[in-house]
């Protein structure tokens, strides 16, 4: 691998390297972040040792995992962090503005990953398949979002459009909007999915009355309303299973 200059003749992996190794200095070898990952693969450590990994150095008295902890304290959990403004990130002590783009830069790396359609198109076969395949992005939102997953006779995802953002109602939302996007795709039957940016996945009156619509709906075009699955901070609600607008 080549070095890089700093422009004082000092190479940059050097530097790096340097202030790895002085933040890492009262971590046993073992529980070092970097370290750790290369021993038992990525998926073996935790968000925190993930994140120290990003961040590389942490503040005078606290090493970069200690950093990395707080930060996930401070914002609760990763989907805070994510949804948080570069101006949030360095209000925490030890994060500037370079650790912050970095933060940002790699979350969102990771959102794109998961909205990449894979070549095998996934199936749906439960509640669970439905609210996996957007909880991640949609949990994040700070705005609520109703989007539909597009099936095929085999239950196969087509496309997860977004119809809406905003409050949803019955008086903003017309159902034509939805069944169009079906049409286009020439699918078999959808998903309703909308997201709660409070965290709590509650069904409100409003998603009953709006679900019990669509159904309606469904069943004179021929088109099949599979569920409703309202989605919060890592949780969601099938409003199917609960009975809530389907009859």
């Amino acid at each position: 691998m080549t070095s890089r200059s700093d422009g004082n003749g000092r190479s940059l992996e050097t530097n790096e390297a340097a202030t790895y190794t002085l933040m890492m200095r009262d971590l046993a070898e073992h529980d070092r972040p970097r370290e750790r990952l290369l021993k038992v693969g990525e998926r073996a450590v935790s968000t925190a040792e993930l994140l120290a990994i990003i961040l590389r150095s942490g503040v005078p008295g606290e090493n970069v995992l200690r950093l990395a902890e707080r930060l996930l304290n401070t914002f609760k959990d990763l989907s805070g962090l994510a949804r948080a403004s570069i101006t949030e990130l360095t209000a925490v002590k030890g994060v500037g503005p370079a650790k912050a783009v970095e933060i940002k830069a790699a979350l969102e790396i990771g959102r794109r990953l998961l909205t990449t359609a894979p070549e095998e198109k996934p199936r749906i076969t439960s509640p669970a398949d439905a609210a996996n395949l957007l909880m991640s992005e949609m949990s994040f939102l700070e705005k609520e979002h109703l989007r539909l997953i597009l099936l095929d006779t085999r239950n196969r995802v087509l496309a997860t459009p977004t119809i809406y953002i905003g409050s949803l109602n019955t008086s903003v939302i017309r159902l034509g909007e939805l069944f169009r996007a079906a049409i286009k795709e020439n699918a078999a039957a959808f998903i309703v999915a909308h997201n709660h940016p409070s965290g709590d996945p509650s069904p409100s009156p409003e998603d009953v009355a709006v679900t019990r619509q669509l159904v309606q709906a469904g069943s004179l075009l021929n088109i099949d309303v599979l569920d409703h699955i309202v989605i919060g901070h890592n949780r969601f609600v099938s409003m199917k299973e609960r009975g809530l607008g389907f009859s």
